[in-house]
């Protein structure tokens, strides 16, 4: 059925790749594979940090993906490799699936994907497998790498167990049970990962979770820049604090409206209730909260609760040791941010003589509030954003979480070949470090397809 996973009949050894991942898995496990599942990373075209709040965001699939190569048995044990070998090896038994916070390794990702369908299902036992992982998504760099590999596990252990379930099924388990590893994302790189096609960008929407097309605009292309400096948003709390610094941005909100603000946990839920706009929940944040930080005390005297409730109920694992939170700039970022991703999206349906020119704007204000709000960028990426817009984009912004990773920029095509040309000259060549990573650091991307089985055909 069209709405799950796709299930493709390939000739594999007429694709390298397959071809040499099989050739691997042998050699690895002296079995051949069985069969090959694949989710694609993807790159956020405008919508950073809101989908944690219940605002939609506005991805596409990038034909970078995670692709794993799976043999079954009855040994009721997973072992897993990778073709990469800084990525170590690791062995577990199917009874035994504990994934440790305070240690990101890259199979407990993949463990995560695996316990969360495990857990959906109610499967008391699970099938053994060998897995070999061939990852093209540039690892900690903001283009999902870690939940491109958790949605292809679980994706994996649907097939492995004979199971089925929708796309959405899928990207809501893999969107939860990347919170085992102690992130607490909102779903945007699950969703798009399983209910991304090839062609076109998608709107996300949350509760419920839909996926609209956007046609994005002829005449342009959207190119990834990477600045070499990586951040494993699980291994920080730079990404946990600010989803509590919104939480708390929501209660304070709630509080001031006399609304039950035990129950709000995001931002969309007090403008939900007070039915109001996003302009209006704007002006609120503009009245209600004020721009210095609020300190713990401050915070539990407004909301009337004990510091050991605010630990305890409020803040997560990871943020028990932050004593001051910027709760006017994070919903101020958050509430407008939502309102360009719409306004994206209109200018994409419209399709005006000057799309271009409007959604490169819109990107452009995007990464401003990234960065002076939400305070999510770092030197390197504001560099490589001014790097982009001097070499001819009309708009360039950090994707993902931020803190290091890539941009994505909207490039004319008639400037694509000199934009390529002075953004390595520039940003790269100049830099020993940077050029040595130039190679895959820099390239034009189109919406990809979504996460997909493949047998041999």
């Amino acid at each position: 059925m069209a709405d799950r996973p796709p299930k493709l009949q390939v000739k594999l050894n007429e694709i390298e790749r397959f071809r040499k991942l099989k050739e691997a898995h042998i050699e690895k496990f002296e079995e051949p594979p069985l069969f090959y599942a694949c989710a694609p990373g993807r790159v956020n075209l405008i919508g950073e940090h809101i989908d944690y709040c219940g605002y939609a965001v506005l991805p596409m699939a990038i034909e970078q993906n995670i692709l794993a190569a799976v043999s079954v048995n009855e040994t009721q044990t997973i072992e897993l490799a990778n073709v990469n070998p800084q990525y170590k090896e690791f062995t577990v038994a199917t009874k035994n699936l504990y994934i440790d916070k305070t240690n990101p390794q890259w199979y407990y990702y993949y463990l995560c994907g695996v316990r969360g369908v495990q857990e959906h299902l109610g499967l008391t036992s699970l099938a053994g497998m060998k897995c070999l992982v061939d990852g093209t998504v540039p690892p900690s760099s903001g283009l999902s790498s870690s939940s491109a590999l958790v949605c292809c596990a679980g994706l994996v252990t649907l097939q492995a167990n004979n199971k089925t379930l929708s796309k959405v099924e899928m990207a809501e388990i893999c969107a939860h049970c990347e919170h085992y590893i102690g992130t607490e994302g909102g779903g945007m790189d699950q969703s798009i990962s399983f209910l991304a096609e090839e062609g076109t960008a998608k709107l996300i929407e949350f509760n419920p979770l839909r996926a609209v097309d956007v046609k994005l605009p002829d005449g342009a292309v959207f190119v990834i820049a990477n600045c070499c400096v990586e951040m494993n948003k699980a291994a920080t709390s730079h990404f946990n604090i600010r989803v509590v610094e919104c939480r708390l941005a929501a209660k304070l909100l709630a509080k001031s409206r006399d609304l039950d603000w035990s129950h709000i946990q995001r931002l969309s839920e007090v403008q939900a209730v007070l039915d109001a706009s996003l302009e209006e929940m704007l002006s609120m944040v503009q009245q209600v909260l004020h721009k210095e930080p609020y300190s713990r005390e401050e915070v539990c005297q407004i909301l009337g609760v004990s510091p050991e409730h605010l630990c305890d109920s409020i803040l997560s694992a990871n943020t028990q040791h932050v004593t001051h939170f910027k709760l006017h700039q994070r919903a101020q970022h958050v509430y407008s941010e939502a309102a360009r991703v719409l306004r994206f999206q209109e200018v994409c349906e419209a399709a005006p003589d000057d799309a271009i020119q409007q959604l490169g704007l819109l990107m452009q204000q995007s990464h401003a509030s990234c960065r002076d709000l939400y305070e999510c960028s770092c030197p390197e990426l504001d560099q490589l954003v001014h790097t982009c817009l001097q070499a001819g984009a009309v708009g360039s912004r950090l994707t993902g979480a931020g803190w290091g990773g890539c941009t994505v920029s909207m490039v004319p095509i008639d400037k694509l070949e000199t934009f390529l040309q002075e953004v390595r000259e520039s940003y790269y060549m100049s830099d020993a470090r940077r050029a040595a990573l130039e190679k895959g650091s820099l390239f034009v991307t189109k919406p990809g397809g979504g996460a997909a089985i493949f047998l041999e055909g």
